[in-house]
């Protein structure tokens, strides 16, 4: 009987995420998949990226438009 066990390649050796049932000692073939990438992807808000059945509106960007911080002094125009 097959079983498929999945587990971690780390620093030589394998380490099982579960014991595999009924088997004491056995052959065993390795597999190596492919490594999980972790790359972010660039978030820019765009136009109607939004899910659900209300999109992102003209008004709504204008509302989130960056006006200038009163209270920091500088001249933002």
């Amino acid at each position: 009987m097959l079983q498929s066990i999945e587990g971690v390649y780390k620093q030589g050796k394998v380490e099982l995420t579960e014991l595999p049932s009924d088997i004491s000692e056995s052959r065993v073939i390795v597999t190596f998949l492919e490594p999980k990438k972790s790359f972010q992807k660039k978030q820019i808000m765009q136009f109607g990226v939004f899910s659900g059945n209300q999109q992102s509106t003209e008004a709504d960007f204008e509302n989130a438009e960056f006006h200038g911080d009163s209270e920091d002094n500088l001249d933002w125009s």
